[in-house]
């Protein structure tokens, strides 16, 4: 036997003990932390000005204007909750930082997702912080689709009624449309809430739920973020699954990655480059991992840079709960903008 011919006899003969031994081969899924990728921004504080007198409170949810420069957020109303109060929760900043609309007071108790379709209107989903002895009645449990100027042209769900039908929800987190119009909604928020996709067409006729609470593929445990890449693939931040999940429109499974983290908020650019918020990993929830924005590729799911939270102490402390950005966006300049629950905040970060 030839050189050549016992290499090749050596190799197929590995190959083959590796299969039978049960070994799997390297997936993306088995790659260790992804931590010390470049950071190639820096950080812009107080960028977006509250009026005199109003100060931030809580945001999760934060989204482009179709002009690619103004900034949507949907705010708790300077508290966590905006339960009693009467301030506009819906804001939108122009591009140096400055209010120039606002709406939605006294409509929502926890506003939690928003998304700016591609005609321009704002929709926003409002849930019920887990836990809270202090729930209204008639109010949550809700998604609203807004004109630009604020009017409502729909609301999906049923206020203050929680169920897991085509007409109910139980601490809605987040809403997408696709490209032509057919809504969804990740319906749950971890505990005892529902753990499902939600999908209508365009006019909120019920089409089809998927997923149920479970770790298995297409299954969710707190779905809380959605986007969609330039393919139509439907993106899941399964958070406290500590993974992405990927979709066609119909629900049907087609890839799971964890390279990204444990997931709060996701957003996809039209050119598939895709930024993942993990608020939450710390040693008891995802060991390991950092916390931070992590950016890649939405097309092979490599991660190539990362912006580190700050926070000096995720395990105890005001800061164990979440920290720096939940909700993000990005801009077509590629300004990233991140959302803060637990430093009540709007941060902007820019290329270095």
């Amino acid at each position: 036997m030839s050189h050549s011919r016992r290499v090749k006899f050596m190799l197929v003969a590995i190959i083959a003990v590796i299969a039978l031994s049960g070994l799997k081969a390297f997936t993306q899924n088995d790659a260790p932390p992804v931590n010390d990728m470049p950071n190639p921004y820096r950080t812009v504080e107080n960028w977006a000005q509250m009026p005199e007198g109003r100060k931030w409170g809580a945001t999760s949810a934060v989204d482009i204007d179709r002009d690619g420069k103004s900034i949507w957020v949907a705010e708790r109303c300077g508290e966590n909750s905006c339960v009693g109060s009467n301030l506009p929760t819906v804001l939108k900043f122009d591009a140096s930082g400055k209010l120039v609309k606002s709406f939605g007071a006294g409509m929502f108790v926890f506003p939690h997702g928003i998304h700016v379709d591609k005609d321009g209107n704002v929709w926003v989903t409002d849930s019920i912080p887990l836990g809270s002895a202090n729930q209204p009645a008639g109010k949550g449990h809700i998604v609203v689709k807004f004109s630009p100027e604020g009017k409502v042209l729909l609301t999906l769900g049923k206020a203050g009624v929680t169920g897991d039908g085509p007409d109910t929800f139980n601490q809605p987190s987040d809403v997408v449309t696709a490209p032509n119009g057919d809504i969804f909604v990740a319906d749950g928020h971890g505990g005892n809430t529902n753990a499902r996709i939600v999908k209508f067409s365009k006019d909120g006729k019920f089409i089809k739920a998927w997923g149920k609470k479970g770790t298995g593929p297409g299954e969710f445990d707190t779905p809380h973020g959605l986007a969609f890449d330039s393919r139509g693939r439907l993106f899941v931040a399964d958070r406290a699954n500590n993974r992405l999940q990927i979709f066609d429109q119909d629900g049907k499974f087609l890839a799971e990655w964890k390279q990204f983290s444990r997931l709060s908020g996701i957003y996809i650019d039209k050119n598939d480059v895709l930024y993942g918020t993990d608020s939450e990993s710390n040693a008891r929830r995802h060991a390991g991992w950092k916390r931070g924005i992590r950016i890649g590729s939405a097309k092979d799911g490599k991660v190539t840079a990362f912006i580190p939270d700050p926070e000096p102490n995720p395990d105890s402390g005001p800061g164990a709960g979440t920290s720096a950005a939940e909700g993000v966006a990005v801009d077509a300049q590629g300004n990233i903008y991140g959302a803060e629950v637990g430093p009540r905040a709007l941060k902007k970060y820019v290329k270095k």
